[in-house]
């Protein structure tokens, strides 16, 4: 029978909460599936603010892929406000997805999608909201299969003890398999219970199970050994890698959302995976190889997405935009195309060493020149050179001086404080930097207001980098750097006056570092933070640092080890890591070595323009670096007016060739 909606019981607490609209559901393009329609229910979970969740393009992806299949429906949840919660537990309303009210614990199952470690607290509040055990060794076949993905999933062992399977790498391919293995179990009959799902589940390609896996520690508390519980149950587990992109031309419909959340644009994936080879960048290395969409599917993508939704901005999506073999035919076709619509574009993530004031002027030709984005990382050549992220401050001046002469105001620069081996040096060039970036600034445009803001967050250390081994470095240091830095931009208020300085205290970043590289007894300190109130732990007026300390203490000493020792503790080559078993297709030794280039100050080449470094992961995925040109060219469309009409009519050729 299908669940009866909670809508009428959620309704009339609603006026008693902030932003009610986020929880009414109704969206564009959302979907409700009549619930006997479908095989198997998913929900979709996103562990954070609707404002964040909705825009996630890795949950409208799997949205639309699960409820294109007529055995199968999809629907999204959030996680819900303290003040919505609160009133929840009073009133004994469950845990609901947005699209039909439905109870979250009546599902299949329940994806949950971490983009971040710091959602782990609201994971358990949505679990235990649903009725749903927070102890997957607790459920049985009536409860949701909990199935974690996203780039936190590659470690999964902090939150072993509350997820089902993992699903490691890309997931437009394996939620389908997904699928086929719950329905095929749940039409047998559902033999041998939970158990035999999962391990069903466990032989599924990309598909980790954690309970079926054993873990024993050494007397120094790292781990000695991990080892299958079952022989139906590999040793290792490979992530999963979708292959040609244009096959995959996901989200068709973008969800238009009725309350204001953090993006609101069409946003188009154009290439997949990064090479460049910056030492902290997880998703960089974990996404591996570069997939590019061809230009006529990009083309195609934007045109659907824009009749579809109505927006006027399109994003242009991938870990560096500006490295598409063909970004300047796509970003002049598409000006071209939506020339006098407002229909504008922006690449949200720009290198310098990628970037030219002509890609500049297509990006902005139908909007506003807001300002210009870019990525240092790191104040000094030399911590550059660790990282990896050989942008030179030449290159990155000249830009900006031309950004300036040509009308823009306002360049941001990105930093991270804390990479392995920094000095108070390293951070205060950062000061350098921007000055320079003024007085170029003031001079190429004959203005004074001209404006550079700089932001910077701590580093955290994360799996699958070349970074995995190091010691992540303390609050107090990382916050007296910035304080330093501060002083130093203050020094000269005739230059300081036009940079903006925004951080991120270390604090945060340390817990996110537990989380990051923790091991199955973290588990025990995420669920104590919780029950003692931790919620929305990414959000800094929720965020209690002091809690997850004491926590920590308490839940850690016992066992031997330490926040300090899973966090500002160096690794040694050999010592096993909690994820060793887990694949992301890169050799371990091949980032060994790379960390100990780091530690030598060499760089590394971009892989895509040389030879093979046998980082493994081409050989591990069946597949190589996918890069064009393509030989074709996008065609104009003649756009009457796109975001008057969901259908608004076309003349020309077609949506691109």
């Amino acid at each position: 029978m299908a669940p009866t909606s909670v809508f009428p019981a959620l309704e009339p607490i609603l006026p008693r909460v902030s932003k009610p609209v986020q929880y009414v559901g109704g969206e564009g393009n959302s979907q409700v599936k009549p619930w006997d329609s479908a095989a198997v229910r998913w929900a979709l979970l996103y562990p954070d603010a609707y404002e964040v969740g909705l825009p996630n393009q890795g949950v409208q992806i799997l949205y639309e892929v699960l409820n294109e299949r007529d055995d199968a429906l999809a629907e999204r949840c959030y996680t819900v406000w303290p003040d919505l919660e609160q009133l929840m537990r009073e009133g004994g309303v469950p845990a609901f997805t947005v699209d039909a009210h439905r109870p979250v614990g009546a599902f299949d199952v329940l994806g949950v999608s971490f983009s971040t470690e710091l959602g782990y607290t609201n994971l358990l509040t949505t679990l235990d909201l649903a009725g749903t055990p927070l102890h997957a060794c607790d459920r049985d076949e009536t409860h949701p299969v909990v199935v974690a993905g996203g780039h936190a999933a590659f470690n999964p062992e902090p939150v072993a003890d509350f997820v089902d399977v993992a699903a490691l790498g890309d997931g437009e391919e394996v939620v389908g398999d997904i699928t086929d293995v719950v329905r095929d179990w749940k039409a047998e009959g559902r033999p041998g219970g939970r158990r035999e799902l999962l391990l069903r589940l466990a032989g599924t390609p990309g598909c980790y199970v954690p309970a079926l896996y054993d873990v024993r520690y050494a007397d120094d508390g790292t781990i000695a050994a991990v080892t299958p519980a079952d022989e139906r149950v590999p040793a290792t587990v490979q992530k999963r890698t979708t292959i040609e992109l244009d096959e995959w031309p996901y989200p068709k419909q973008p969800l238009v959302p009725l309350a204001e959340t953090v993006h609101e644009r069409a946003s188009v994936e154009i290439f997949r995976g990064c090479t460049r080879g910056c030492r902290f960048c997880q998703a960089g290395m974990i996404t591996r190889p570069v997939r590019e969409r061809s230009l006529q599917g990009v083309g195609e993508m934007v045109d659907a997405s824009v009749r579809a939704s109505g927006f006027d901005e399109v994003g242009l999506l991938s870990l560096s935009s500006a490295d598409h073999s063909e970004i300047a035919d796509i970003t002049k076709g598409l000006a071209d195309r939506y020339e006098g619509t407002n229909t504008s574009l922006s690449l949200p993530s720009t290198r310098v060493d990628a970037f030219n004031i002509d890609l500049a002027n297509e990006i902005s030709r139908n909007g506003r020149r807001s300002g210009l984005t870019f990525a240092p990382e790191g104040g000094s050549e030399r911590i550059r050179r660790v990282i990896n992220k050989m942008v030179s401050e030449d290159d990155l001046i000249r830009t900006c001086a031309e950004a300036f002469s040509q009308g823009w105001r306002q360049v941001k620069l990105y930093f991270m404080c804390g990479l392995p081996t920094e000095t108070d040096d390293d951070v205060l060039e950062i000061a350098g930097m921007a000055y320079r970036v003024i007085e170029a600034g003031r001079k190429a445009s004959g203005r004074n207001d001209v404006r550079c803001t700089i932001s910077i967050g701590g580093f955290v250390p994360k799996p699958h980098t070349p970074f995995q081994w190091a010691a992540q470095c303390h609050p107090e240091v990382v916050d007296s750097r910035l304080r330093k830095l501060r002083e130093a931009v203050n020094s000269n208020r005739k230059i300081g006056r036009n940079i903006g300085m925004r951080y991120h205290d270390g604090e945060p970043s340390l817990i996110e570092g537990l989380l990051a590289r923790g091991d199955r007894r973290v588990g025990g300190v995420i669920e104590r933070v919780w029950r003692e109130g931790g919620r929305f732990d990414g959000w800094s007026e929720h965020f209690s640092y002091q809690r997850w300390v004491d926590c920590a203490a308490a839940e850690l000493e016992p066992k031997g080890v330490s926040l300090e020792w899973f966090t500002t503790r160096e690794r040694h080559a050999d010592e096993p890591l909690p994820w060793d078993h887990l694949d992301s297709g890169l050799e371990r030794d091949w980032l060994w070595e790379d960390w100990q280039e780091a530690l030598s100050g060499r760089e590394q080449d971009d892989c895509r323009w040389t030879p093979c470094f046998d980082c493994g992961v081409c050989p591990s995925t069946g597949t190589d670096i996918e890069v064009g040109p393509s030989g074709t060219t996008l065609l104009p469309l003649t756009v009457v007016n796109p975001t008057a009409s969901a259908t608004g009519s076309l003349q020309g050729p077609g949506a691109g060739a």
